[in-house]
C-alpha cells in the first residue's frame, strides 16, 4: 500500500529550542490519522512542514508521493489545509468566498462558481450561500472554510485544531464534514487537543510529545496500555469502606471520595460488574454507583506525557 504521508527522523529548531525531534510518521490513504498532543508538543510545526509552509532541519517528508523539500509546487497542488483560524472575507457571501478560492487556484470564473455550488450543496451550506460570512454561526463558518480547502479536491487534507473554539454543535456539524469526507476517499491528517474528537474520528492516533511520537495506534490500542476495564463502586457511608474491601478482595480503596475499584477479569468485564453488585448486595452495603469503566485517551494522554509540553510550539 502507498503511504500518503511518511516523515522519518523530522527534526526543526527555533534557536535553543526543540520543536520536533526526530518525528516519525506514517499514514495510510482514505483514513483519518489524529496528531494528538498538548500544546507546545509539535502539532502545528509538523503540519507546516508537510504542508511546504515551513522548512525542516533534518530528515525526510514525503506527501503524495512527493518531497516537500524538493517538489514543494507537486505537493501544493496535492494538498489542503483548514489552519487554525479561518481564511474568510467576512464581507463575502458563502459563494462568493469560494469562488474567490477557485480563481486563485486559477480555476476560471464557470469552473470556480460550479465547484462552489457544489461544496455548499456537499457541507449543508446551499441555503445560506448569499448571506455574508459575518452573519455565520462559528459552526458554519467551520464548514464554509473547511469547503474552501477542498476547493481543488486535494488528495491529503490537513486540519490543525479544525474545532477550537467552536460549542458542541458546531463541532458536531465539523466531524459529521470530516467523516462525509472520508468516506469518498480523502485522507485527513488531524491535530488536535479534543480527546474525545481523537477518538471518535481517527483510524489511528499518534500521540506526540516534544516533538517526537510517544506512543501511537488505534484508540483501542492507546487505552489498553494503561490497563484494562474496572469495577469502580461508590458507597454511601465511609463506615462500610472495610466491609467492602473483604467482600471484592482485591480492589483498590480510595477513601477521600469512598470509592473501590477492582479490575474486570472478563471479556466484557461484565460478569464482575454483576459479580460485584450480588456480592454488595448480599452484604447489604448499599453503593450510591457501581459502573464498569474503560480506559479512556485522558488517561492515556495524562500517563504518557504529564499534561504538558516543552513550549517550543508557542514560539512559533
Amino acid at each position: 500500500m502507498v503511504l500518503l504521508i511518511v516523515l522519518e527522523g523530522v527534526h526543526k529548531r527555533y534557536g535553543e529550542k526543540r520543536a520536533l525531534a526526530g518525528l516519525d510518521l506514517e499514514v495510510k490513504p482514505g483514513t483519518v490519522h489524529a496528531v494528538l498532543g498538548p500544546n507546545g508538543a509539535g502539532k502545528t510545526t509538523a503540519v507546516r512542514v508537510m504542508s511546504t509552509l515551513l522548512r525542516h532541519d533534518e530528515g525526510v517528508v514525503r506527501v503524495a508521493g512527493h518531497d516537500v523539500r524538493t517538489e514543494a509546487a507537486a505537493v501544493r497542488a496535492r494538498i489542503g489545509l483548514l489552519g487554525q483560524h479561518a481564511a474568510l472575507d467576512e464581507e463575502l457571501d458563502g459563494r462568493q468566498n469560494l469562488e474567490m478560492f477557485g480563481r486563485l487556484h486559477h480555476l476560471g470564473a464557470r469552473r470556480a462558481g460550479l465547484r462552489a455550488d457544489e461544496l455548499l450543496d456537499r457541507f449543508g451550506l446551499a441555503d445560506t450561500g448569499r448571506k455574508p460570512v459575518k452573519q455565520y454561526s462559528g459552526g458554519m463558518r467551520r464548514r464554509l472554510d473547511l469547503a474552501a480547502s477542498l476547493i481543488t479536491e486535494p488528495a491529503v487534507l490537513f486540519l490543525d485544531e479544525p474545532t477550537t473554539g467552536l460549542d458542541p454543535r458546531g463541532r458536531s456539524e465539523v466531524w459529521n464534514a470530516v467523516r462525509s469526507l472520508v468516506g469518498g476517499g480523502t485522507t485527513v491528517l488531524l491535530t488536535t487537543q479534543y480527546l474525545e474528537e481523537a477518538d471518535r474520528l481517527a483510524d489511528r492516533i499518534a500521540l506526540v510529545d516534544r516533538g517526537r511520537i510517544a506512543a501511537e495506534g488505534t484508540a483501542h490500542e492507546l487505552k489498553a496500555r494503561v490497563g484494562g476495564a474496572r469495577v469502580e463502586v461508590v458507597l454511601a457511608d465511609g463506615a462500610a469502606l472495610a466491609a467492602a474491601a473483604r467482600v471484592l478482595p482485591g480492589a483498590a480503596v480510595a477513601e477521600a471520595d469512598l470509592r473501590l475499584a477492582l479490575p474486570a477479569t472478563g471479556a466484557t468485564g461484565a460478569a464482575d460488574l454483576a459479580a460485584a453488585v450480588r456480592a454488595l448486595d448480599e452484604a447489604g452495603i448499599e453503593a450510591t454507583d457501581i459502573a464498569l469503566r474503560r480506559p479512556t485517551l485522558d488517561e492515556v494522554f495524562l500517563e504518557l506525557t504529564g499534561g504538558a509540553g516543552d513550549g517550543a510550539e508557542a514560539t512559533v
